[in-house]
């Protein structure tokens, strides 16, 4: 069992910079950074652009403590400006790129940002508003535009070199927002650099591992395993700037790891079913069932009995293997989710392939895994327990309470002060309900704000009803109403991809009188598996997909229910008046 005194001692006294000068002397022609176009930078590439950039923002005026606020998509630039601002001392911090103007505005002027770095033309006219009202802001563009521009930052300018402590912040985060005003979380090298130590400790990994990016850089799984961690492996991270190439990135470079938020795991389990219906079913099925024992036994600590060893080794080698290449993770030893809910037959579905997954819990606040199953103790559904270091309780209403080193410095005030978000004796409530299994894992039911009460009084978590709901392939997003109400009723959005498979819109397909009939035994399904006042009495086929475009969904793809709910209202009050549909 790793301890938390392993953990430090292997953070010792680095701080980000500090790796990032380590890896251009002692690794500096191992490969460090690939973009989209196939160019690779090697870590003494990198390390030399970023100081570059770190005299061009100098020159610009970025000081120590500044705010420094990025709007591009993930590209080599947006890694250099990033490290370059914290070579500086100063905080940069990423925006989602769904933000709108108006928040934008909010975020920019919240920030107090002093520099903003923008890819081109386009996100000049959606940040036109809030610069118009931060005339003293200085701009970067990255692309064409009438602005300094990326190239200029490398011109030769000297980069004033600042010794960060550990304790000074590295990054800015702002919340996703689903049930309030986005809040800047301001995180430390010591909070980044615990976590990266953590995951190799508790999952030791190859030396300098592949690694794939896909996710915002404004999410913190992938500020940490997109950034953070390949900085202190001294890793290889290739960069997936569309996500509808995921697929096709992984089975290139081949990671050695890989973290996927649920939407991800469930596409990648729809497209594998798909696989498996064209196969031989009684070999497949052999091995699948091989592969699922073992999963069960992992589960307990358990080391497997030499004879079941033996001929999953075989069926592993014949059949699995050649499944998990088609995902391009054959070669992946830590395999994570997190954000939101898993279903459970997701996760058993990947272990009869040979797949374990990881869940992990954690907010922004948490510098991400502040929980995890692990891989001699899990079980579906939960998301294990405390990360060495860490502390977790309940309180009396039963919300998650954390304590320890991966614990955000505090968020950031209008004024520039860092304010502590913790009570007095370091525990931070973190607005998450869960409970505690007969064997001490972790249940997070809910969010503390999302729970629905019912007009007969009780208290219902919707995010586990729509887990079931989800685990059908046709279903993208499930949301669950009833607050306040008789009985529970269903939003359903239809999956865009199933959809593209039959060759139809997600307007077409709802309105199949097949689909609608599947849609209606979904439900029942996920019914029988629920007590009666969790059970979904009505429902609705919405003809249009959700996005954070459209604003039902935060970036990092979590329902927005407020909106959700006033956007849907009509289609809600028929639902209690009409019955299903």
């Amino acid at each position: 069992m790793v301890t938390a005194e392993q953990v430090r001692a292997a953070v010792g006294a680095w701080t980000v910079p500090k790796l990032l000068r380590r890896n251009a002397i002692m690794h500096g022609d191992r490969p460090a950074l690939t973009g989209a176009d196939g160019h690779t930078r090697t870590w003494r590439d990198l390390g030399e652009e970023v100081l570059a950039v770190a005299g061009g923002l100098s020159e610009l005026g970025l000081r120590r403590g500044d705010r420094m606020l990025i709007g591009m998509s993930s590209r080599p630039e947006h890694w250099v400006v990033d490290l370059a601002a914290v070579e500086l001392g100063a905080i940069p911090c990423t925006t989602y790129a769904t933000l709108s103007p108006e928040q934008i505005r909010q975020v920019a002027g919240h920030s107090g940002a002093t520099v903003v770095v923008l890819e081109g033309p386009a996100e000049l006219a959606r940040w036109a508003p809030a610069l118009a009202e931060m005339p003293e802001v200085k701009v970067v563009v990255v692309e064409d535009g009438p602005h300094t521009r990326y190239a200029d930052l490398l011109a030769g300018h000297a980069a004033p070199i600042t010794e960060a402590d550990q304790g000074d912040p590295v990054a800015m985060i702002y919340t996703s927002g689903t049930t309030g005003d986005p809040k800047g979380v301001v995180l430390s090298h010591r909070n980044v650099l615990y976590q990266c130590a953590l995951q190799e400790l508790v999952q030791p990994g190859p030396a300098h591992p592949r690694t794939v990016a896909y996710l915002p850089l404004a999410h913190i799984a992938e500020r940490v395993l997109g950034i953070y961690q390949p900085i202190y492996t001294a890793g290889h991270v290739t960069i997936c700037a569309d996500a509808t190439q995921l697929l096709a990135t992984l089975t290139k470079v081949r990671p050695q790891g890989f973290f996927g938020v649920p939407r991800v795991w469930e596409k990648f389990a729809a497209g594998l079913h798909h696989v498996l219906s064209t196969m031989d079913g009684d070999l497949v099925g052999q091995a699948r069932e091989l592969a699922a024992e073992a999963y069960r036994i992992r589960a307990t600590g358990d080391p497997l009995p030499d004879e079941l060893a033996e001929r999953l080794a075989h069926a592993d080698r014949a059949v699995l293997r050649p499944l998990r290449e088609r995902l391009g993770l054959a070669e992946a030893v830590r395999l994570g989710s997190g954000a939101a809910p898993v279903p459970a037959e997701v996760l058993e579905f990947f272990g009869s392939v040979g797949l374990s997954i990881m869940e992990v819990w954690g907010l922004s606040e948490t510098t991400g895994a502040a929980t995890s199953t692990f891989p001699d103790r899990y079980r579906a559904g939960t998301v294990g327990e405390a990360m060495p270091g860490m502390e977790i309780r309940l309180a009396e209403d039963g919300e998650v309470e954390v304590r320890g080193p991966l614990v955000f410095l505090g968020y950031l005030r209008a004024d520039g002060r860092v304010e502590p978000a913790v009570a007095a004796d370091g525990w931070l409530a973190t607005g998450d309900i869960g409970r505690f299994d007969d064997d001490g894992l972790l249940r997070i039911v809910d969010r503390k704000k999302e729970m629905v009460i019912t007009a007969s009084g009780k208290n219902i978590a919707p995010s586990a009803i729509e887990s079931l709901l989800r685990a059908h392939p046709l279903i993208g997003y499930a949301v669950v109403v009833g607050d306040r109400r008789p009985y529970l009723t269903a939003l359903l959005v239809l999956d865009e991809d199933v959809a593209k498979a039959y060759g139809l819109s997600t307007e077409e397909l709802a309105t199949e009188p097949r689909v609608r009939e599947e849609l209606a035994a979904a439900v029942q399904r996920a019914n029988e598996a629920l007590s009666r006042p969790e059970q979904i009495k009505a429902f609705r086929v919405l003809d249009r997909p959700w996005g954070p475009e459209s604003a039902e969904l935060t970036p990092t793809l979590k329902l927005r229910r407020r909106v959700i709910e006033q956007r849907y209202a009509d289609v809600i009050d028929e639902l209690y008046v009409g019955g299903v549909s």
